[in-house]
């Protein structure tokens, strides 16, 4: 008498029980391909299935408990949107039935997109819970942006660029306490309002990731991202001192590879192209083995380590690269490769600055960078921020004691406080805007000359609030260089700190805080910057529009019904 196998058994088991938890999330589309990201409650086959001809299939890895996929989609066709559907093991999941909401589509380019305008949405800091820390907080612009896209879908963004805090490990809702309050009672380690482990952080991911409207906008917009320090901690990497007394709590390593580890897989992975997923050893890793938890545990403690002045080997690259038509998008990590060493800080190791040099040297038109933390704040800020470093490298102990406090308390730790990378990224920028013969550039053109680019734009978040700024090299450079700073998409700053950081661009106030740095020993930035638009306080989203030789750049903020309007708007070209 025939009986059903085990396997056969175990497949119809899962095709009745798996269910997707989060995602559909569209990552990156490159050519006629596709990856799309999900997590699903048990082991699946994932059939991702796109128009009449495109499709991709992968099966689940599984790491901690939970279970993921990364599939790629291949065979869709150029310059066309193809609404697609999620199949667990050939039961359909997604659109879910009864759906509310549009089709998800993945929408392709053309096939020769030189001439093809690009759009990139940009934000970062988003609480996922209007009472994620007992207060009430303003519409969210995500939330906005995607009920606006569903019934505008001729105004699609090319990508989403979101440039960190997409969650807060430090500062988590009441839902989220209430389970590390029961976590903490049956025994496991950490501060009972924060989370510390894998299993942990992914509570935060699916209570922000699963939010209606988002869940929609991620399924629809291709994404890439990158962590600040809100993934991991306030002040994340902030001086070798810090990192010192971060080492001694018990839980830092539970929460340095949770937290590294879960960002990995819910947020790096998706970053890489098709292309660069075949060449990345720890997914081929992660996806052979049967239970990736022991991998990814040694992982995020393996790549907790920031370069030195002496080793410029860096473990694992965050950093990634893109080009979208003529736009070059280069996206750095500010975090978690810094070097701390006293006298030797820099925003980037050795080798990750070498690769940014080659990324920053090609062929395109306009220079996109996106960095969690502004490069150009407010002058008094800045002026502020380089008199600490100064200040905390002191051989007076008291001194440099005080100063370090100082650094913590306030969060003064942006590129200011990293002098040496400050200015060379600076010198980068004006070199490529002046072009000419033998210059940096990218485009050769007549007669051999290095053609400047159209544009640069240093895309940035942080610091809850948004502004426009243009920096100013003292002489004429062909190329417009540009602070675009969007933050929050959905947080706040406290009401007494909004008259400093308006005050902070004042020039008055600046020249008393470029003395204080002066006195330090800081030298005179080469450059000057001046803002343009702003500051704005409210929660809002940007968006970046590169067409032909001109960019466009605008923010929105949230109404107190949830809509957006326009709050800062600037065009910039040669």
């Amino acid at each position: 008498m025939w009986a059903p196998s085990r396997t056969s058994l175990e497949g119809r088991w899962r095709a009745v029980t798996a269910q997707l938890l989060i995602g559909p999330v569209l990552r990156r589309v490159v050519g006629d391909r596709a990856t799309v990201w999900v997590e699903t409650s048990e082991p699946a086959l994932v059939r991702v299935e796109a128009g009449g001809e495109a499709a991709g299939s992968a099966s689940t890895f599984s790491a901690y408990g939970h279970h993921y996929a990364l599939v790629v989609v291949s065979g869709l066709a150029p310059d066309s949107a193809h609404a697609y559907r999620v199949l667990l093991d050939d039961q359909q999941v997604w659109p879910a039935a009864g759906s509310p909401y549009p089709p998800s589509v993945i929408r392709t380019r053309a096939a020769d997109d030189a001439d093809q305008p690009v759009s990139l949405l940009f934000g970062s800091c988003r609480q996922a819970t209007p009472q994620a820390t007992g207060r009430q907080l303003p519409p969210d612009a995500l939330d906005a942006y995607a009920r606006r896209l569903m019934a505008e879908p001729e105004h699609r963004p090319d990508l989403l660029v979101l440039l960190g805090d997409q969650v807060y490990a430090d500062e988590t809702s009441h839902k989220v306490r209430r389970f590390l309050r029961r976590r903490r009672a049956a025994g496991h380690d950490g501060p009972v309002d924060q989370v510390v482990t894998f299993e942990e952080y992914t509570k935060l991911y699916l209570e922000s990731w699963r939010d209606p409207e988002v869940r929609w906008l991620f399924a629809t917009v291709p994404s890439v991202m990158i962590f600040d320090d809100h993934e991991l901690i306030d002040d994340w990497n902030t001086s070798a001192s810090w990192r010192a007394d971060m080492a001694a709590q018990s839980w830092w390593r539970d929460r340095i590879s949770g937290g590294l580890g879960s960002y990995w897989v819910y947020q790096h992975l998706g970053n890489l192209s098709p292309d660069q997923l075949d060449a990345d050893p720890l997914f081929q890793k992660v996806s052979a083995a049967g239970d990736a938890t022991d991998l990814l545990r040694e992982f995020g403690l393996r790549v907790d380590d920031p370069g030195s002045a002496e080793n410029t080997d860096v473990p694992y690259q965050w950093s990634f690269a893109l080009d979208l038509g003529r736009t070059r998008l280069v996206v750095l990590d500010n975090r978690c490769n810094r070097v701390l060493t006293p006298g030797a800080r820099a925003m980037l190791p050795a080798a990750e600055w070498d690769w940014f040099l080659d990324q920053a040297h090609g062929e395109y038109d306009h220079l996109v960078v996106g960095s969690s933390l502004p490069w150009l704040m407010p002058p008094a800020i800045h002026h502020l921020e380089a008199w600490n470093e100064a200040a905390a490298e002191s051989r007076r102990p008291r001194w440099s004691g005080f100063a370090e406090k100082v650094r913590r308390a306030f969060d003064l730790e942006h590129w200011a406080a990293f002098g040496k990378s400050f200015t060379a990224l600076g010198e980068l920028f004006r070199r490529l805007g002046e072009g000419g013969v033998g210059a940096p550039g990218h485009r050769v053109g007549a007669g051999g000359a290095y053609a400047a680019p159209a544009s640069i734009s240093v895309l940035s978040g942080d610091v809850h609030h948004s502004y426009v700024a243009r920096a100013d090299f003292g002489h004429p450079v062909a190329t417009p260089v540009m602070q675009l700073t969007c933050s929050p998409i959905h947080n706040e700053v406290p009401l007494p700190l909004r008259p400093l950081m308006r005050v902070a661009w004042l020039p008055p106030v600046a020249r008393v805080a470029r003395g204080l740095a002066r006195s330090a020993g800081v030298v005179k930035p080469l450059i000057r910057w001046r803002r343009l638009s702003g500051p704005y306080f409210g929660n809002a989203i940007g968006t970046l529009t590169l067409d032909g030789r001109s960019a466009t750049a605008c923010i929105e903020g949230t109404t107190k019904d949830g809509r957006l309007h326009e709050v800062v708007a600037t065009r910039y070209q040669p």
